[in-house]
């Protein structure tokens, strides 16, 4: 009789996990307010919640300015633009990430440059970094992943002394504080993701923060068609529409205030997960970089040891945590395996250009191809937010697929 609930045994957790979005009355009445008041897009630019918003977002990162748009892709395009960079120049980026990190630097006309990821955090290896830079560097864009942050001490010491630009991609990261400093407030720009999953969502947008104010008016001009931002000497840049309407800004700014518990609420409940997890055999874990001083995590992610799951892959083993009930996925595929990056089928110059170095059959990635192929897992947030019993009922599945793991490699 089969044990695991994949192949028709009972699930550990049933019921499932909290849903996400949080939503309840406040956000209905901040979009019927948006709705009557008959300014629902983001023109002019800013409209008043999204401005409150970015300034609220920005002082809670430690972040001078703030400036929201349309997604958490186009802020990271919007960042270079507005940094200058463009043709002929190469930005740095993880070999493990969301495809978007790399389309970012290639619709700003430039050409990403892969790093691998350092095995105990799976963020950019920054003595990778140091051997990547070339005298058309112009910039490094680090992934805070999962609930880890890039080493932003050896990032921004390896940025300096080559007079490099840092964009940092905090999709994964609101909240989160290294040295007692926030994600995306170190290098002259970070992007932030309001996607639906992300922890601070309006279903679609992003956030840029930044503290020089030159980059932030350069910002708002290049989402607003290329309107003059500056009150003087009106300058136009080449931009295009990218805001963010008020209707999308009015959940922001409930989201915010729900923000601060729930991150405290998923920061306990993770210490509590790795006591509890560190004594499945054959589950390894990434703990927190110590220098992260304020821990606020999109996901939770682990290895696995395939041979102690008899031989299943991370797929597998995610597939029969999911019939579990406990909401996880397997994470990224390295870039050299990512079906969603297809840069050949761009037809940019950057893309024509440097087809060999774009080709991702060429490419070799030793750590993010281990770990992201055979290893991740990704745990929900949401497995954080379900008290002490949320918890202890992920570790009793992660514990109990390892058990039967047989069962999830056998052909009948």
């Amino acid at each position: 009789m089969a044990e695991l609930a994949v192949r028709g045994g009972t699930p550990v957790r049933p019921l499932g996990y909290p849903e996400w979005p949080v939503v309840d009355e406040r956000d209905v009445e901040a979009v019927t307010r948006v709705v009557r008041s008959g300014r629902w897009g983001g023109f002019p630019e800013p409209g008043p919640r999204a401005a409150e918003f970015a300034a609220r977002f920005a002082a809670y990162q430690g972040s001078g300015h703030g400036v929201v748009m349309a997604n958490g892709t186009v802020t990271m395009e919007v960042a270079l633009k507005a940094l200058g960079i463009g043709w002929g120049d190469e930005v740095i980026v993880p070999a493990l990430t969301f495809a978007a990190t790399p389309y970012a630097a290639m619709a700003a006309g430039a050409l990403p440059v892969f790093c691998d990821v350092t095995p105990d955090t799976l963020t950019l290896d920054p003595d990778k970094v140091e051997v990547a830079v070339t005298p058309r560097t112009r910039a490094i864009m680090p992934v805070h992943l999962g609930h880890q942050m890039a080493d932003m001490d050896r990032i921004m010491e390896v940025a300096r002394r080559h007079s490099l630009a840092v964009v940092e991609d905090c999709a994964h990261a609101h909240g989160q504080r290294w040295r007692d400093r926030g994600a995306g407030s170190f290098g002259e720009l970070g992007s932030f993701s309001h996607q639906s999953l992300k922890l601070l969502t309006a279903g679609e947008g992003g956030s840029l923060l930044t503290d020089d104010e030159q980059l932030a008016r350069r910002a708002h001009s290049l989402i607003d068609c290329g309107r003059p931002k500056d009150p003087d000497e009106k300058l136009y840049t080449f931009g295009a529409n990218y805001r963010l309407g008020e209707l999308h800004a009015a959940l922001l700014l409930v989201a915010l205030e729900r923000f601060p518990d729930q991150q405290a609420e998923r920061a306990a409940a993770g210490r509590r997960f790795q006591e509890l997890a560190a004594e499945v055999p054959g589950v390894r874990l990434l703990p927190p970089d110590p220098r992260i001083s304020r821990w606020s995590f999109y996901c939770y992610v682990l290895l696995i040891e395939p041979e102690a799951f008899a031989g299943a892959t991370n797929r597998r083993v995610c597939e029969a945590l999911e019939a579990e009930g406990v909401g996880c996925w397997e994470g990224y595929p390295p870039m050299s395996r990512y079906d969603l990056f297809q840069p050949a089928l761009s037809r940019m110059p950057v893309a024509v250009e440097h087809a060999d170095r774009l080709d991702p059959a060429a490419m070799s990635f030793p750590v993010a191809e281990r770990a992201a192929l055979r290893q991740t897992v990704y745990l929900d947030e949401n497995v954080f937010r379900a008290g002490a019993r949320g918890v202890e009922d992920a570790v009793e599945a992660l514990a109990k697929v390892q058990r039967h793991a047989a069962e999830l490699t056998r052909s009948d």
